[in-house]
């Protein structure tokens, strides 16, 4: 494959992180882990962060080449929090008057999901470069509007997919390229939030009124799960068998999306021949977000709720049970504990790192859509029973 932007990405954020000082116990490489990438410190992306609960847990006012510009949200309490987190002065009470703000080269959009395409749609016809929350896309009809708005537009988009970033998820990105996994993968990848009691009310209300994850279908928020095998060896997950499972419960009566599961369960086939199992559940005494690949002669296992520890087994050498530490990938001030198995800072700075550097972000609209489509596609095959169905394609490969 030519080198590309994506060969870039890969190879000064990445690739860097050698397997090999991490897993010299067992013999899994060579060369050391360099420092991380210098950028231009004169170079500042002026960013605007849309969306204060989310959207204020990201590491803008940390990154040496990013400015916060402005703040933006519809309540006014959020936009409040967002200003002091950022130290930001201006704020507009709502994206489509951010957007206008000529000082605003790109922006940060974490928003609720049936709003992402809408919103980045309006931020790209303004001129603006784009990071979303996830999914990207809550049906196949915005995964096309998405995509040829990127094109025709020609700026950046990224989705913040917090397990890219994981750092299990970077170890196990750099043994697949290195071949130790051998010529089979399989995964097993799962996202488990378990929606009960006072959480799942402040979750799906607001003041009496309900918000867009009352009855939110699993597997339209699927990203969490599939970048761990999408964003792991760059396979397309092709066809889907998917069976859910709800009950009586009364927002799965009466939702905005005619949804009757709160819990379900995927087999995909994959482009490389291999196969991949994928659970979104909401009502499961379990919690987090855990991947294990399992190879012919290596498999990684990630920590778990239900005690699994980390270990990677290769054959013919000790386990290796300790997690490395990647923040020497990251600057200096940006080396902190973060949410989500420490990845927001990671996704903060790939976005600016790529605006800087003018190319494609890791996780671009082709990686977004490849990692949000399935789960759509894997709903209809639950409303059908489970019958197996194609996956269509979005991006380059």
């Amino acid at each position: 494959m030519p080198t590309s932007d994506r060969d870039m990405s890969r190879r000064d954020f990445i690739k860097a992180t050698s397997a090999s000082a991490i897993v010299t116990t067992v013999g899994l490489a060579q060369a050391a882990a360099p420092a991380e990438t210098e950028l231009p410190p004169d170079r500042k992306i002026r960013i605007g962060v849309v969306g204060g609960g989310f959207g204020a847990a990201f590491q803008w006012h940390l990154d040496p080449n990013c400015i916060v510009e402005a703040v933006s949200d519809l309540r006014p309490d959020r936009r409040k929090h967002l200003q002091n987190v950022y130290h930001c002065a201006k704020a507009y009470e709502s994206l489509e008057k951010l957007v206008l703000d000529p000082k605003v080269e790109a922006v940060a959009v974490f928003t609720g999901a049936p709003d992402h395409v809408r919103h980045v749609v309006e931020c790209m016809n303004h001129g603006k470069h784009v990071i979303c929350a996830v999914p990207a896309a809550i049906s196949l009809e915005q995964c096309r509007l998405l995509k040829e708005t990127k094109e025709r537009t020609g700026l950046r988009y990224m989705m913040a997919e917090t397990s890219y970033y994981r750092w299990p998820t970077i170890l196990a990105r750099q043994l697949w390229e290195d071949g130790k996994f051998g010529a089979f993968l399989y995964s097993e990848v799962e996202y488990y939030h378990n929606m009960v009691g006072a959480e799942r009310d402040a979750l799906m209300f607001w003041e009496g009124r309900r918000t867009w994850r009352y009855g939110y279908p699993p597997m339209l928020y699927p990203t969490h799960s599939t970048c761990f095998h999408v964003g792991v060896t760059r396979e397309r997950l092709t066809a889907v068998s998917c069976l859910g499972w709800g009950d009586d419960e009364a927002t799965l009566k009466d939702n905005a999306y005619d949804n009757p599961f709160c819990n379900q369960a995927a087999l995909f086939a994959t482009s490389g021949g291999n196969i991949c199992r994928c659970n979104v559940f909401w009502r499961v005494h379990a919690g987090g977000e855990r991947a294990q690949w399992l190879g012919e002669k290596l498999a990684l296992y990630m920590a778990g709720s239900g005690g699994q520890p980390f270990v990677v087994k290769a054959q013919g050498q000790p386990d290796l049970r300790t997690l490395p530490d990647y923040f020497h990938l990251l600057p200096k001030p940006m080396r902190i504990p973060t949410g989500h198995g420490n990845s927001h800072a990671f996704l903060t700075h790939e976005f600016i790192a790529a605006l800087v550097e003018d190319r494609e972000p890791a996780v671009d609209v082709y990686e977004a859509l490849a990692m949000t489509a399935p789960g759509i596609v894997a709903m209809e095959s639950s409303r059908r029973g489970g019958e197996q169905m194609k996956v269509p394609s979005f991006d380059k490969a």
